[in-house]
């Protein structure tokens, strides 16, 4: 049987066959593709005129293709890392082009070639202590989306799961009592374990005792009882943070996502002297370099390591006990 090579064959292929056999991606890497792919035949019918089953390797030039990743940048107002990210999923397709199609090498031979977008990388945003009370009091208490939603902030901020691990938590994965944590799978298929503080523990334990849900239940359901979605998360976030401004004004300068309460939780463990590597078997991070950036956003660290810097114009010395009994300690 003859096998056909068409765009939209083989986008079909790169999904069934290159992703889900081969790769055995992630639920969360093949949801960004598909959206990826999705706003791309969505400007091609619009840009094109053209339905995307009947789109071509021929429509997708490099010139078409950096048209399309300004649309993303421009008129969508996304980051430029989200345009990289954009991009390497259409790299990821291409290659797979190149493979199965070699009358496209020389098209995805260009295609490969665009480069990704250089960014500034801007210090990590994190929430001091006050911040951090201030936003777990902004939720009501009386109501049960309030006492929901101040569980979530509580253990977003305290265990430093991802958006997608919080909202993927179901009841039989948080374990109360003596040695309180939670399970949960990250990027790569990682299971981690988190312990949770007493205070921690002691919410999400009053949270169970209302939410009284079966094992596969999630722990943070929406009204409709089913997972929050991301966009909710990122709401919710928004919404408390709104609430929390007018007790402290400082929470004014910064954009507080549910990422930033992931880095808290980095931040929190820093300053409390916890070694990087810990830190990076905590978040789940790939390697220990990544948390390389908390110790570039603590300022507190920066200003020790500065008070030990001797100040211009002052003159290096020995210290010399003035005292016998003083001298005697220093010397041994």
């Amino acid at each position: 049987m003859m096998i056909s090579n068409t765009f939209p064959a083989l986008l079909q292929r790169f999904f069934t066959d290159r992703l889900l056999r081969q790769w055995r991606a992630s639920s969360n890497t093949v949801a960004s593709y598909r959206d990826s792919f999705r706003l791309l035949l969505r400007f091609a019918k619009e840009h094109l005129d053209k339905e995307p089953s009947v789109l071509s390797f021929e429509d997708f030039t490099p010139d078409f293709l950096c048209t399309f990743l300004d649309y993303i940048e421009k008129e969508r107002g996304n980051s430029v890392r989200t345009r990289n990210t954009r991009l390497a999923a259409i790299h990821s397709f291409f290659r797979y082009v190149s493979l199965n199609e070699p009358a496209c090498a020389d098209l995805c031979c260009q295609i490969l070639a665009i480069p990704s977008k250089r960014f500034e990388r801007r210090p990590i945003e994190f929430l001091t202590r006050k911040e951090i009370k201030a936003l777990l009091d902004a939720p009501d208490k009386a109501t049960r989306v309030g006492r929901r939603d101040r569980a979530l902030l509580l253990t977003a901020i305290q265990t430093g799961l991802r958006v997608s691990e919080l909202i993927n938590l179901r009841c039989k994965h948080v374990v109360l009592g003596t040695g309180a944590h939670v399970r949960c799978e990250g990027k790569g298929r990682k299971q981690r374990c988190t312990p949770l503080r007493q205070e921690a523990a002691e919410v999400m334990k009053s949270w169970f005792c209302e939410l009284n849900g079966q094992p596969g239940d999630p722990v943070f359901p929406s009204m409709r009882g089913g997972p929050l979605s991301r966009d909710a998360v990122e709401r919710l976030v928004t919404r408390h943070c709104k609430t929390a401004r007018p007790h402290c004004p400082t929470l004014n300068r910064k954009k507080v996502t549910p990422h930033v309460l992931r880095h808290t939780a980095a931040m929190e463990l820093l300053q409390h002297g916890v070694d990087r590597t810990v830190i990076a078997l905590w978040l789940g991070h790939e390697s220990v370099e990544t948390t390389q950036m908390y110790l570039h956003a603590d300022m507190r660290l920066k200003q020790q390591a500065l008070a030990r810097v001797t100040p211009f114009g002052a003159k290096p010395f020995l210290y010399k006990p003035d005292d016998e009994l003083l001298s005697f300690l220093e010397d041994l």
